[in-house]
């Protein structure tokens, strides 16, 4: 099947009591035994609801995975990737990622002797140097959060393949649509589902994708062990907003495409980052291993003042002030004070992410009501 067929059909069959078309809401903790271990391969909703068992095919066939894993928030899904590891072990990380990585890596697992190196990513085979023997993997992010750094996901596998570590990715800004990183030789990814997958602003959930049986074996005693599984209510809505995933993402990378050389042209903005223009690093990777370019823009304005910056974010009228992405509605944030707070300010500048940053999530909205929205806040400076 290709994608859009997929993103409705995959994993999903009609009730079989009913013969509903969408997917029940097993809205139940427990499940009926006909005699002690004999059951129809459910027992408890935290270990296997049938509800989220149709989403977890739904997204290891959107990612050409064997198992999707299922968590009650994307940093769900990161910390059960790091109880894969050991005191003494070591995890290779690109340096521009999103706060909440940042702080879980740093704040909780390095109290647990873990140790993390945030390095640039660029150039994969500069991160070799930083591999030794307690290396167990390397984390990516790509389109990175927020400066939309590209990272080239098969130059980082052959890396990690040459040295036996895990290989990690955070799909979340480009989705399964536009990106594949299995494909690529990655080992797990990750996805934030409260974003593109969900895409509706209405569902805090997480994901993990693989190949490996042995790995997930691993990964699902840990949900299960662990306990951060999502209910099924929230399972439902991300499969209905999945259905439409591909006629999302189209748009978001339409109207993305309109912003960015919006905003490129503007004379009170500085710096533009999206990976579709032509003079964005790495845009050749970017072109190879994505379908398209997504709706994720970051931007920095002329004389980088903090207050110009609060100023425009202020005068928005479609572009919600609000944290996450990916939803129908176009949303801005600042990545400073917000959703990379708690990273140092020294360690935020060295990849460029400065105080005038404003971090847009486009929308499906009409496109030149978004230019207007940005034509008028920008005008308040």
């Amino acid at each position: 099947m290709k994608f859009g067929t997929k993103a409705i059909h995959a994993g999903v069959t009609p009730d079989p009591t009913t013969g509903a078309i969408m997917t029940p809401i097993y809205q139940t903790s427990t499940y009926v035994q006909r005699s002690p271990g004999d059951h129809n391969g459910y027992e408890y909703s935290r270990t296997h609801n049938p509800t989220r068992t149709a989403l977890q095919d739904n997204l290891a066939a959107l990612e050409n995975g064997k198992h999707g894993i299922c968590f009650s928030s994307g940093l769900g899904a990161i910390d059960a990737v790091l109880k894969l590891f050991n005191p003494g072990d070591e995890i290779i990380s690109t340096n521009d990622l999103y706060g909440g990585t940042y702080r879980l890596f740093t704040k909780v697992f390095e109290r647990y002797g873990i140790k993390f190196h945030f390095v640039p990513m660029g150039d994969p085979e500069s991160i070799s140097t930083y591999i030794n023997e307690n290396t167990k993997m390397i984390w990516v992010e790509t389109p990175t959060n927020p400066m939309m750094n590209i990272i080239d996901i098969a130059g980082v596998a052959k890396v990690a393949k040459k040295h036996g570590v895990l290989l990690a990715v955070d799909n979340t800004f480009a989705s399964p649509f536009l990106q594949n990183p299995l494909d690529q030789g990655a080992d797990i990814i990750m996805h934030s589902v409260t974003k593109y997958l969900g895409g509706h602003s209405d569902v805090v959930m997480g994901a993990l994708v693989l190949n490996d049986d042995e790995l997930a074996s691993k990964l699902v005693f840990i949900q299960n062990a662990c306990g951060a599984t999502p209910g099924p209510q929230d399972c439902f809505l991300v499969l209905r907003g999945i259905k439409t995933l591909h006629l999302r993402m189209e748009r978001h990378s339409q109207n993305g495409k309109t912003i960015a050389a919006y905003l490129k042209n503007h004379p009170k903005v500085e710096k533009v980052y999206w990976p579709g223009f032509e003079d964005h690093l790495n845009h050749d990777i970017a072109k190879k291993q994505m379908r398209d370019f997504g709706g994720m823009i970051s931007f920095t304005l002329v004389g980088n003042k903090l207050e110009d910056a609060k100023t425009v974010m202020e005068n928005f009228k479609l572009f919600a002030l609000a944290e996450s992405l990916g939803g129908v509605e176009s949303l801005c944030g600042h990545p400073a004070s917000m959703t990379h707070a708690s990273i140092p300010q020294e360690e935020r500048e060295k990849v460029g992410l400065v105080d005038s940053l404003i971090r847009l999530s486009v929308g499906v909205e009409d496109a030149d009501d978004l230019k207007k929205d940005l034509a008028n806040a920008l005008s308040k400076i």
